[in-house]
């Protein structure tokens, strides 16, 4: 196996499109990372570019110690897993699996035109040869589990079934990377689990390189040994998957990743006694000044962000935070409450941040965000729409972005 780098890499389509702009990142030997982001944001064609399916505008792909700007795809020692399996429709599994391996030892010529590479006298060697390509075959197929299906054709296989052919066909060439763009996206849901856990089982054993492209953040929290999130063809933060959940580096990376959309709210902080108090989009919030933002940042401009499960429903009668629930998410083993804010002095509901000139223009927070929480709770609390609630956030879990250029400026941020 090799590492994979980019450096400064950049791609522009004719016409003026910048898909890539300035990448640099390293793919570690054995490591698995993931490329994620939103529809267009850069993810496949970085991915095509290390594959040599796209010429790079600008900057250098190494594999390993050697540049590949200018190697063909062919000879870059790399597997490629597609969104749509690519197999061949008319060749049995047996065959898919073994076409690369008959290509690459065989010079091109395959199936029985595989004896012409051979004079007289040489036949211990071609079979000696086909010997070794039908193990390699049989343990891909054993590995996966579709020994079965070695005698059959693709349009005989399941979703499933077919997905784990594509996996064995790069997997039974030993390349020095793996690369797979968005391979689980045409399955159903609970397949897809399964085949995440295929994945990493398949990494643990291997110990591979693999690149890995997904739109989908789930996808990448659970397979990423590091995630790398892109947006308009940059990378905006690379990291392990719970640095990024807990320590996005921006706005847009703590938007994007959870599960559930983490809980945004622009507006103001100012001292209140040995305090400070943040007050925007309906919440009134106080706390301690080892949990605000950072000593040196704008604190009339800010976005106060956490997680729906750093907050906690309270008593009604005295909490630091009152509001009405709006929706509720009965997910079986947890709730997601949906709660609208009331200002506690005036009673005004959903305070509108346009009116109360807080800075959300160039956010991209949806109007509902505003004087809007989203929070966590166990299967057995009930919690009826119409109900008020009390909530209490965590302080120490509290994220601090700047509203102006969308960066984190939490203390613990570097």
């Amino acid at each position: 196996m090799s590492s994979v780098s980019l450096e400064n890499v950049s791609k522009r389509f004719p016409g003026g499109n910048l898909a890539v702009d300035d990448i640099s990142l390293t793919v570690k030997d054995r490591e698995f990372l993931v490329l994620v982001g939103p529809s267009g944001c850069g993810k496949s064609t970085t991915l095509r570019l290390i594959a040599g399916l796209e010429r790079c505008t600008n900057g250098k792909i190494r594999i390993g110690d050697r540049v590949v700007n200018d190697v063909a795809p062919k000879d870059r020692n790399l597997a490629m897993v597609f969104q749509n399996y690519a197999l061949y429709p008319h060749m049995s599994v047996y065959n898919n699996l073994s076409f690369g391996l008959r290509l690459r030892y065989g010079g091109g010529i395959v199936n029985r035109g595989i004896r012409r590479l051979f004079k007289p006298g040489q036949a211990a060697k071609l079979t000696q040869l086909r010997r070794g390509i039908d193990q390699q075959v049989r343990q891909t197929a054993e590995r996966l589990g579709i020994e079965p299906l070695l005698h059959r054709k693709p349009h005989q296989l399941s979703g499933g079934e077919r997905q784990r052919v594509a996996l064995g066909r790069a997997i039974v060439r030993d390349p020095a990377a793996f690369l797979f763009d968005e391979p689980l996206s045409n399955l159903d849901a609970k397949l897809r689990q399964k085949m995440r856990s295929e994945l990493k089982r398949l990494h643990r054993e291997m110990q591979a390189t693999m690149i890995y492209v997904t739109h989908d953040q789930v996808e990448a929290m659970t397979l990423g040994d590091r995630v790398a999130v892109m947006n308009g063809g940059k990378v905006l933060q690379i990291d392990s998957p719970l640095a990024i959940y807990h320590r996005p580096a921006n706005l847009f990376v703590a938007r994007f990743i959870g599960s559930v959309p983490i809980n945004l709210q622009p507006g103001v902080v100012q001292p209140h006694g040995s305090n400070l108090r943040f007050q925007g989009g309906g919440l009134e919030l106080e706390m301690e000044t080892c949990f605000g933002p950072r000593p040196d940042a704008d604190l009339t401009s800010v976005v106060l962000g956490f997680r729906a499960e750093d907050i906690r429903l309270t008593d009604v009668s005295s909490p630091p935070i009152r509001g009405t629930v709006v929706g509720v998410d009965r997910l079986g083993d947890m709730s997601h409450v949906h709660v609208s804010l009331t200002d506690n002095q005036t009673g005004k509901k959903d305070i509108d941040p346009q009116t109360d000139n807080l800075p959300t223009d160039n956010l991209n927070i949806p109007p509902t965000t505003a004087g809007m929480l989203v929070a966590r709770s166990a299967a057995g609390v009930t919690v009826e729409i119409g109900q008020t609630v009390g909530l209490a956030i965590n302080p120490e879990r509290i994220l601090w972005f700047d509203a102006g250029n969308g960066k984190n400026i939490s203390k613990d941020q570097t």
